[in-house]
């Protein structure tokens, strides 16, 4: 036995360090709220970040814990009280109601949004007009919608008729709500008849997008709206099954079959909220850090999409596949 003590102290020490060193590696609690393809981009830019800037889990210089609620509320609710419980390094929240959940959650561990609107818009702002001090990341406002509702008219250009235009809305989501009354107003402007109908969930998605088509529309408009993104491909079918084009605020849409966008890149918004989560990690500081507007917006087509519709796209825009 004492011919073995050595090496039995050796091997305790080595696990003693080794435990020591897993456990001062950052923590970094990822929330998604849906399984949506586009919205994964927004995960994979922020991983990518981090990896630049030195936080990799192959190397083990950070964990990242990763889950999904599947669109389910109280399922969301357990995935965050659980990461709070724990007390990871930081929450990165993808979504708006992920983003919504972790602000009521915890006040102390810093969260990095993406794919999530202003803190305004998402109601979060305290009586005195201030964004929770722990909220941080890569925000977007509404001012974009102007912008992708008018590829609509500028590019479809009816002779004489007026268009009518159809979306589907969720009504618990403030960001879907809010964008449903700005492009109601767009609408009235531009002298476009707006047909929109909510929606509660994506498995409604079919007989909401039939119920739009049956009043003739001419296009489809896709707007910011996590359930849209849930149900896009079951609006995509239906919507090229009657020859209606589907125009979108969202250019990861495009990349699944819309005609064209003006919109935020994704994976580039993950990417901006994830060099912010970077800067906390290497300094555990968030001096400087605040919610700040997406930085890369684009005009995107896709090819397929502009040949179904034969609608001629500007230069200025780029085609995706």
């Amino acid at each position: 036995m004492k011919r073995y003590l050595p090496l039995l102290l050796s091997v305790m020490v080595f696990l003693a360090c080794n435990q020591q060193k897993t456990s001062n590696v950052p923590v970094v609690g990822f929330v998604d709220a849906f399984e949506d393809a586009t919205i994964a981009q927004a995960r994979t830019g922020f991983t990518n970040a981090l990896k630049k800037n030195g936080f990799s889990e192959a190397d083990k210089t950070v964990k990242i814990e990763y889950r999904n609620a599947q669109g389910d509320i109280p399922t969301l609710t357990q995935i965050v009280n659980y990461f709070v419980s724990e007390n990871v390094t930081l929450l990165a929240t993808s979504t708006t109601l992920s983003s919504v959940t972790a602000v009521q959650k915890t006040k102390t561990i810093p969260i990095f949004e993406m794919v999530s609107p202003t803190p305004e818009r998402m109601k979060v702002i305290s009586a005195d007009g201030k964004a929770p001090a722990n909220l941080f990341g890569a925000v977007e406002d509404l001012a974009y919608i102007d912008t992708s509702f008018n590829l609509i008219t500028n590019l479809l250009k009816p002779k004489g008729a007026k268009l009518i235009i159809g979306m589907i809305y969720n009504q618990s989501e403030p960001q879907s709500a809010d964008a449903m009354q700005r492009i109601k107003s767009l609408a009235d402007q531009l002298g476009v008849t707006l047909i929109a109908l909510p929606l509660n969930s994506s498995a409604d998605a079919q007989l909401v997008t039939q119920a739009l088509l049956s009043k003739k529309i001419d296009a489809f408009f896709a707007n910011p709206d996590n359930t849209v993104f849930a149900a896009f491909e079951t609006i995509l079918k239906n919507c090229n099954q009657a020859d209606v084009p589907i125009f979108t605020s969202e250019a990861g849409l495009v990349q699944r079959g819309a005609v064209a966008a003006f919109g935020a890149d994704i994976y580039q918004w993950g990417y901006q909220a994830g060099e912010q989560a970077a800067q906390y990690l290497k300094t555990n500081k968030t001096d400087g850090l605040k919610p700040e507007m997406v930085k890369i917006r684009k005009r995107v087509y896709n090819p397929e999409a502009v040949k179904k519709y034969h609608i001629n796209i500007p230069s200025n825009f780029v085609a995706v596949k």
